[in-house]
This record gives C-alpha cells, sequence and structure tokens, in this order.
C-alpha cells in the first residue's frame, strides 16, 4: 500500500484522482469524475462507507474498502452541559485518546478542535499541559473531528472551528496546516478562512512558517500577562519566546494577514489583574491592530495555587484597560460543568480507556 494513500481522510481531491487512477483502469477524465463523487460523498453527504456510495462501481469500492479503508475515531464518549455545549472522547486507532467540544449557540455552532495528544508547553493553568505530550494528530485526525461533529450537529451547519483543544497547533504545524488547506478547499468542506481560528501560546517560528504558508486563518494568542515574570509563571514557553520578541512576530503577522490578531487573557484572582497588570498590557499592545478576549480562569485539579478572579476584580480590571484603543470583550466560558471549558481539555484517563 502507497503510504501516502493509507490515510484517506487527509487526501486533497486532487490525491484523490491520483488514487483512483492508480488503482483503476480510469483514464484521468474518468478518475477525475470519480474522485469528485467521493469527494461529493465524504463532505457534503457525510458518507464514510464506500459501500454507500451508490454510483461508484462495485469494484471500485471493494478495491477502496480493501485497501484504503475510511476510519473515523471512535466516540468513546459524549458528555452534554446543561448550556448545550457537549464534549466527545475520541478513541483513535491506537487507542490514544483526545476530547473535541462542539458549542452551540443561537445562530452558530463552534467546533473545538485538539490537535496534539497532550502538549509540550506545560502552561500552569491547563490541564492538557498536565497530561505530558504523546503525539502530533496526523492530518486526517484532525479532519475527521469535523466530519464527527457534522454527523452529531442534527443537521445544523458547523459555522466556526476553533483550534483550540488539546494541543499547541504551532508544534504540529505541518499536519494542521494541511487539515486547514483540505477543510478549505472548495470542493471538500470549502470553509471560509474568516470562521477558522488558530490559537497558539506563542511558538515564533510556527508563527512564521504560518505567514510563509500563505493559509488565511484567524490568529488567537494566548498572552494571560504583558508582564514577563508573570508570563514566565504561568507559561514556560515565554523564557523561549519573551515578550519583546512576540510583539515583533505579531507586528510582523498582522501587517501581512488581513485578520485582527485575538489576544487570549486568562485572568487570575490578585494575579494579573492589577492596575500594574492592565497598564502593562496597555503599553504592550496600545499600537497594534488586536482585540483583547479576557477569559476567567477555569479551575482544574491539575493546579491549585491559583483561584477563579471574583465578578467585581474583573470590573474593575475592565475598568483599567479603557484606554486601550480597540475592543476588549469578556468571555464567559461554557462547558465549565462538564470539564469542557477554556484549559479543562484532558484525557488524563487513559489508561481507564485505553483497553
Amino acid at each position: 500500500m502507497n503510504n501516502h494513500y493509507s490515510r484517506p481522510l487527509s487526501l486533497t481531491p486532487e490525491n484523490w484522482v491520483d488514487l483512483i487512477a492508480s488503482i483503476s483502469d480510469d483514464n484521468g477524465k474518468t478518475a477525475r469524475y470519480r474522485a469528485v463523487q467521493i469527494c461529493d460523498w465524504l463532505y457534503k453527504k457525510r458518507v464514510t462507507d464506500y459501500s454507500l456510495m451508490s454510483n461508484l462501481p462495485q469494484k471500485l469500492r471493494d478495491t477502496l474498502q480493501e485497501k484504503y479503508p475510511l476510519r473515523l475515531p471512535e466516540v468513546t464518549k459524549k458528555t452534554v452541559s446543561r448550556d448545550g455545549t457537549a464534549k466527545f472522547l475520541l478513541k483513535l486507532s491506537d487507542r490514544n485518546l483526545i476530547e473535541m467540544v462542539l458549542i452551540p449557540a443561537e445562530e452558530k455552532i463552534t467546533l473545538c478542535i485538539s490537535s496534539q495528544v497532550g502538549c509540550l508547553r506545560k502552561c500552569r493553568f491547563c490541564a492538557t499541559g498536565s497530561m505530558g505530550f504523546k503525539r502530533n494528530l496526523e492530518t486526517d485526525e484532525i479532519v475527521a473531528q469535523l466530519l464527527i461533529a457534522l454527523l452529531y450537529s442534527s443537521g445544523r451547519r458547523i459555522t466556526n472551528l476553533v483550534f483550540m483543544g488539546m494541543g499547541e497547533p504551532l508544534d504540529n504545524y505541518s499536519n494542521v496546516f494541511q487539515a486547514i488547506k483540505l477543510i478549505q478547499n472548495e470542493k471538500t468542506f470549502s470553509f471560509s478562512p474568516r470562521r477558522i481560528t488558530l490559537s497558539t501560546c506563542g511558538i515564533i517560528p510556527g508563527m512564521h512558517k504560518l505567514l510563509a504558508s500563505k493559509i488565511k486563518v484567524k490568529l488567537a494568542v494566548s498572552l494571560n500577562s504583558a508582564i514577563q515574570e508573570k508570563r514566565e509563571y504561568l507559561m514556560p514557553v515565554a523564557r523561549q519566546y519573551p515578550l519583546p520578541e512576540l510583539k515583533q512576530a505579531l507586528q510582523l503577522y498582522r501587517r501581512n494577514n488581513p485578520f485582527r490578531i485575538t489576544m487570549e487573557y486568562v485572568m487570575f484572582r490578585g494575579f494579573n489583574t492589577n492596575e500594574e497588570d492592565a497598564k502593562a498590557l496597555i503599553k504592550l499592545l496600545g499600537d497594534l491592530s488586536c482585540k483583547v478576549n479576557l477569559i476567567s480562569w477555569n479551575d482544574t485539579s491539575s493546579c491549585s495555587s491559583l483561584q477563579t478572579p471574583t465578578e467585581e476584580e474583573i470590573d474593575r480590571f475592565i475598568k483599567h484597560l479603557l484606554p486601550l484603543p480597540f475592543a476588549v470583550t469578556y468571555r464567559k466560558s461554557r462547558g465549565g460543568d462538564i470539564s469542557a471549558a477554556c484549559g479543562q481539555l484532558s484525557a488524563d484517563y487513559q489508561a481507564i480507556y485505553k483497553t
């Protein structure tokens, strides 16, 4: 089996043409027609069983099923929050586990996608970081999350994708970029770049690679403090990529991308919500075309040294940020009662399900 084709959910429409031509007697024109049919079944009708692709020749269906089967991760568990947020525990082919989250709202449904099993970056406040790093997700394992979400969305369209699940997307840039290209392809999901957000803890080389790739997506950066020492305490990556270097990378990215950058700022009681923190944030971001998204920390069992701020503390911090010349929003997390909120994803029960 050609390894390039062994994970068919990672194939572009052009790859499907080549695969069909290599396993059948179809000429180029017919192979292209068959590829269009397969993509229509996969991405428009959400059918992942070749035997049900009734307008394909039986011989082709049998060959594809034998040599290039379509495999989705197994939905091991689905948990639904009081607010309608749904968290899915997915078992991969090697029995590793990941989580993804489906967040419904009145006019949109957002899918929070994972890019790794665990994470290398060990952010103090993030449950995924406490798992350690197991491996990168393959392109097809990323794309499969969207297919699964569509199958479970009761016919509603997934309107937004956020790479904010388990893992650091820019530590798995090759597979993540390929997945985004596939998701944006007009012959597959035809997903608008305006509706895809990639979140990073500030991996500067990865940001440069994203820029060089010419992929258009919205960028979100987990900042959490504009004071170097505090950011290092929360995020070890800040020692590797300090704030002055991060600021330069953000300016370069913004000059070459049409979308404003979102700065994610998780608030912790008595730690990063003081007046000095606001002044540092204004100084760092005041001349950058961006917006600030404030998030109250969602408690996790992996960290006992941090606390969730009070509403009064949050209101006071927001007032301190009024001099900023752009939007500052306070986003209330969804799915906290099922540990599906920002920073809470963790498949640390690997040993239970890996049987």
